[in-house]
């Protein structure tokens, strides 16, 4: 039995159910399925590789529809037309919510992103199992999320081998010092994302990502994620060493993501100094 933390939040009620549902599609869709996948073999692309770009902005540019806090926040938006147009807008990768019951989200929208786009794609789940490791190798994922205040440190590392033996990379979200104290392994775990949201009460503060920045050793991406809302605070952290932007809702929340989208990064452009050379 895992003796993973828990956090008297909605997110345990998340993770039981996740639990359940793992356990029914493994029996309706066992592990060597997933590796007859069109995708399971290809050579995924690199998510670190593409924030340490300069070339590129930095932004995880994420499709969600709906959240546990927020209810849904845009039920309708055609994931094909919203992923390209994220890349288009100059995104350098996407996150995609692959959870139903919570999220809204599904496989087969990361499937579809996939299809579509060239570029790193996060499926962003509950991971809980090494069977959804497979899963996300099979749908066409680049990357996975594991979530430090649901995972002990023997899961994080054990999940994170496997996952980067299938040539996935790792990004490690964490709440608060003791979380990346006590789960970052180098040998597991490629990025490390900071999760701006108090799991308590909900409230945002990127003092957070500030805090934690040095903390968070230089061979590790650097990721800040949720409460982004303007350049500004795309600059304020890049200059704390963060090269990774999640960013979700801020876009999701318009009827036209892609478009929010690009506003943003036009915003940035325009803010970013000047380099002479």
């Amino acid at each position: 039995m895992s003796t993973s933390p828990t956090t008297g939040t909605i997110l345990d009620k998340i993770v039981a159910h996740k639990r359940r549902e793992v356990a029914e599609r493994q029996s309706l869709v066992p592990a060597t399925l997933l590796e007859r996948s069109l995708y399971f073999h290809n050579q995924p692309l690199s998510l670190r590789k593409y924030l340490l770009r300069d070339d590129l902005s930095g932004i995880i540019a994420e499709f969600k529809r709906k959240s546990p806090s927020k209810g849904w926040i845009n039920q309708h938006a055609p994931v094909e037309r919203t992923t390209l147009g994220y890349m288009q807008a100059g995104a350098s990768a996407l996150s995609v919510l692959t959870d139903g019951e919570f999220f809204g989200g599904k496989n087969e929208d990361l499937t579809i992103a996939r299809r579509f786009n060239y570029c790193p794609i996060l499926r962003k789940d509950f991971v809980v199992d090494e069977y959804q490791i497979l899963e996300a190798k099979s749908i066409g994922a680049d990357a996975i999320l594991l979530i430090a205040a649901v995972l002990t440190a023997e899961e994080v590392l054990r999940f994170g081998q496997l996952a980067r033996s299938l040539g996935l990379e790792v990004l490690l979200e964490v709440h608060n010092a003791e979380e990346l104290t006590r789960t970052l392994h180098p040998d597991a775990v490629n990025l490390v994302g900071v999760n701006n949201r108090n799991l308590h009460d909900f409230s945002l503060s990127l003092d957070t990502s500030k805090e934690l920045a040095e903390q968070i050793p230089q061979e590790f991406v650097k990721v800040t994620e949720s409460g982004l809302t303007s350049a500004a605070d795309i600059l304020m952290l890049r200059e704390a060493g963060y090269r990774g932007f999640l960013i979700g809702e801020a876009f999701m929340r318009n009827s036209r993501p892609e478009k929010a989208c690009y506003s943003f990064v036009q915003e940035l452009h325009a803010t970013e100094p000047i380099t002479l050379i």
